[in-house]
């Protein structure tokens, strides 16, 4: 960031996980610490449980929103399965942040497919120490909002940036979030914070 690069962050999620918020989160913070940035979205059937990604580059002059193959220096994902379907989108040495929860596709609910299994372990054979699951929806079932499981990731993300404040993306919680989900999600980004 500070050698003038820029740095790409690919989110992927299933519709309803609220990866988009997150996204716009992002790119509020990212802005207001005076980024140029770049996004696109793929959300076709997220109402009906489908795959949501979120292509995110900031820098200091960003000229393009999509990333290329194999250039993530960061995937956040809110689900394992759709951690695994972008895994050689990420540079051999980028961060992985996995929410740890499982959402059965209709092929494995029906019984065609099976879930794969041990999908932290197969990031961690690649990647080392560069993989952290959270427990994003525990964290936000604790706090009384599953829902809040997106802001917990985005609070264990930012540990990734210290040189931007907390405050910076408490206020863009407040701004994108009406006022009765306040509380809650500054909540879940501070335990997201403390998970990593």
């Amino acid at each position: 960031m500070k050698d003038g690069k820029t740095t790409n962050i690919f989110l992927s999620g299933v519709g309803g996980q609220g990866a988009i918020l997150a996204s716009n989160i992002l790119a509020e913070v990212f802005i207001k610490a005076g980024y140029d940035v770049k996004k696109a979205e793929v959300h076709g059937m997220a109402q009906r449980g489908g795959d949501v990604t979120t292509h995110f580059r900031f820098g200091k002059k960003v000229y393009s929103p999509l990333i290329k193959y194999g250039d993530v220096d960061y995937l956040l994902s809110f689900e394992l399965l759709e951690a695994i379907r972008y895994i050689n989108w990420v540079k051999p040495e980028g961060k992985i942040i996995i929410n740890n929860q499982k959402i059965l596709p209709p092929a494995v609910s029906l019984g065609q497919m099976e879930y794969p299994k041990d999908v932290v372990k197969v990031f961690k054979k690649y990647f080392k120490e560069n993989v952290y699951a959270i427990d994003g929806q525990e964290i936000a079932r604790k706090l009384g909002n599953i829902q809040a499981a997106n802001v917990v990731l985005v609070g264990a993300f930012s540990n990734f940036f210290p040189e931007v404040k907390d405050e910076q993306f408490v206020d863009a919680i407040k701004s994108l979030l009406a006022p009765k989900l306040h509380d809650l999600n500054i909540k879940a980004f501070y335990e997201g914070k403390k998970a990593l």
